[in-house]
């Protein structure tokens, strides 16, 4: 008896190719036939070979079909978005950098400002379709009372001061006297608070030539100015001994000043003012007591340098601070004899101010880096945007309560 083997079929293509293996049997005398039915079967097994490869991933991707691209929004969607966020922006309740769009942290300044101010929560989309630039909801905003969106603006020889060619390594940056802005597309955009990308949409073509005298369109919000940094107060005067190397002072041995220590007489006790940090949403809040008065993106610590969670105080503000840049100490916590001390300038690791928390070697602090905030991890510390670090030291002083959870 001749043996039967059954054949379960691994593919639909298979069934096909199996019957016209039968088919065969009954046409081998027939040479046409047979011809046309292994013509068949080889155009079948083309394509079984060409559904493998695309699936495996073999086909260059030229041959694969690519997904379908997220459109570039209008001018009517960007000026409605930049709008919203230079709002936001001059309410202390900042969306980080202008860009346009009503991304993840556009939406929850939007919140925190409405809770400020008793209003209904805001309810964030679900997570992840903040990336979609979905419009929230601005009813009784009096967005149109910020004038126009955008302004034109006279570039000068000062925004030109501070750009100079800056080195990619640290060792090559302990040499230099200041760190500056990488180019003036780059100082012009932290000036407006602004993403570089946005700029070059609002004056396309200008962005990579720009010299003083050059007419620029930017968002209508207050210049940050780096020259004025100096002027902030309270603070200290420009330390040459690195920021984050300071042994935590006493109150006895602070260099905060009387009239940051005591009342002037006649004048009505004010509020006590906190910092609250919230790891998971990557936003800092400023409470007068119990109202929260100003919100601001941050980067807060990684997994390897986590962000000491519990309750601290602030014990001094630094200004253009020096840096101590120890790869131990950054990446695993433990100083070491090799490092570099680099000096002051907007594009020092921990940008123009360093706000001193009474924990040694952690603070808050400016970044060299605005793109990086809320989207990357620090080493340890709380990182804002220069512009925000500025205001945020304006409402502080040593003594304050900072919690971070």
């Amino acid at each position: 008896m001749q043996a039967r083997f059954v054949y379960e079929p691994m593919s639909p293509l298979e069934p096909r190719v199996c019957e016209l293996a039968e088919v065969y049997r009954y046409f081998q005398n027939d040479r046409t036939v047979f011809n046309q039915r292994s013509n068949c079967v080889k155009v079948i097994l083309r394509f079984a070979i060409i559904a493998v490869l695309i699936s495996s991933g073999v086909l260059p991707a030229t041959a694969r079909r690519k997904p379908a691209r997220e459109p570039t929004p209008n001018k009517a969607h960007i000026e409605a978005a930049t709008r919203l966020q230079i709002f936001l922006d001059r309410n202390n309740f900042s969306p980080g950098k202008l860009d346009g769009r009503y991304n993840e942290f556009t939406w929850k300044a939007l919140a925190l400002y409405r809770e400020s101010r008793g209003e209904q929560l805001q309810i964030l989309p679900p997570q992840g379709k903040t990336k979609s630039d979905i419009a929230p909801d601005v009813t009784g905003l009096n967005l149109d009372g910020i004038g126009p969106v955008f302004i034109s603006y006279t570039v000068t020889d000062a925004d030109l001061a501070s750009v100079g060619p800056l080195p990619s390594s640290v060792s090559a940056q302990a040499k230099l006297k200041f760190l500056p802005y990488r180019d003036a597309a780059d100082a012009i955009a932290e000036k407006f608070h602004s993403d570089v990308h946005l700029l070059e949409q609002l004056n396309p073509g200008k962005m990579k030539t720009i010299k003083a005298g050059d007419q620029l369109t930017v968002p209508n919000v207050e210049p940050f100015e780096l020259a004025s940094v100096k002027e902030i107060k309270p603070g200290s005067d420009r330390n040459r001994q690195p920021a984050n190397d300071i042994e935590y002072q006493s109150d006895a041995q602070s260099e905060s000043t009387d009239e940051n220590k005591q009342m002037k007489k006649g004048e009505a006790a004010s509020a006590p003012v906190a910092i609250k940090i919230d790891s998971k949403t990557n936003m800092l809040g400023v409470f007068e007591g119990d109202k929260l008065v100003a919100t601001y993106p941050v980067t807060i610590g990684s997994a390897h340098t986590a962000s000491p969670i519990g309750e601290w105080k602030v014990s001094r503000i630094t200004k253009m601070p020096t840096f101590r840049w120890d790869k131990e100490m950054l990446q695993h916590g433990r100083r070491s004899g090799n490092f570099h001390l680099l000096p002051p300038g907007p594009r020092n690791p921990v940008g123009v101010m360093w706000i001193a928390l009474n924990k040694k070697g952690i603070g808050i602090h400016g970044t060299n880096s605005p793109d990086s905030i809320g989207r990357a991890a620090s080493h340890g510390c709380i990182r804002l945007a220069n512009w925000n670090v500025v205001r945020l030291a304006t409402k502080i002083k040593p003594g304050d309560n900072v919690s971070i959870h």
